[in-house]
């Protein structure tokens, strides 16, 4: 077969030229379109990253905003609890101490006047009792207890110890007016005698006496100088004894005092 290579030379012209004005015209507004919109996709995919790197920003800030909302609202609330618990608990401490006080000042009041009671019924019986006795002595004393009440005084000035022999003697000594020696009843002359005697051999000396008679004694004798007294009274033994009943009934009448018992937490 034999070619025409002229009609091949013109067909290769030709296609070379289709090739060219293809390229020309059709590839390459085609691959600069391809191209630009590349270009586009590339800024449009720049852009939505940088629109949802702000986003993500913003959705972190969001949720760092929130968190610390809720911190602060969580706070907020435990600040209000607390604060509500200690009021709560102030004013039951307040409640307490004063109805504490109330019912303590209650119970003072109540044992003031028991105690006031008792010292009062105490202390007529005491001062009834005592007024009986001394009644009672003062219709019984007669001669003879007046007679024995002088030996008995007689017989203590005779044995008083160093300390009130000295003290006594001193007395004496210093005394301008004589030595004052007191009873119930008038004094027989034998019982003078006898303190006059007795008080002469104590002291050595010859004490000047003054002899009075005192009613209020209750069959007793009494011997004062300068402020120092020897005396046998049986009201000395009455107020001593009326005076521990009286301490007696007082420790007796005194209100206990018992510890609280501890309170149960709230």
């Amino acid at each position: 077969m034999l070619f025409d290579w002229f009609t091949v030379g013109a067909q290769t012209l030709n296609f070379l030229v289709l090739v060219w004005l293809m390229k020309r015209f059709l590839y390459k507004p085609i691959l600069d379109a391809i191209d630009a919109r590349e270009k586009r996709i590339a800024l449009a995919l720049a852009d939505a990253a940088l629109k949802q790197v702000a986003a993500q920003k913003e959705r972190d800030e969001f949720h760092q905003k929130n968190a610390e909302f809720e911190r602060q609202r969580n706070e907020l609330l435990g600040q209000a609890k607390d604060g509500a618990k200690a009021e709560r608990q102030r004013l039951l401490d307040e409640a307490r101490q004063v109805a504490d006080t109330l019912r303590a000042s209650k119970q003072d009041a109540l044992t003031s006047e028991l105690q006031t009671l008792h010292q009062d019924i105490a202390r007529r019986s005491r001062e009834e009792v005592f007024a009986i006795a001394q009644k009672v002595l003062t219709d019984l004393a007669g001669l003879s207890l007046e007679e024995r009440m002088g030996e008995v005084f007689t017989q203590r000035l005779r044995e008083l110890d160093d300390e009130a022999r000295a003290g006594l003697a001193k007395a004496l000594k210093t005394a301008s007016s004589p030595v004052h020696v007191r009873s119930a009843f008038e004094l027989p002359a034998a019982q003078r005698a006898a303190i006059q005697s007795a008080l002469n051999e104590t002291f050595s000396g010859d004490i000047r006496i003054q002899f009075d008679t005192t009613p209020d004694l209750i069959s007793g004798i009494e011997l004062s100088a300068n402020g120092w007294k020897v005396a046998w009274n049986i009201a000395d033994f009455l107020a001593s004894l009326e005076q521990r009943i009286g301490e007696l009934i007082q420790e007796q009448t005194e209100p206990q005092v018992h510890p609280a018992a501890p309170e149960k937490a709230a």
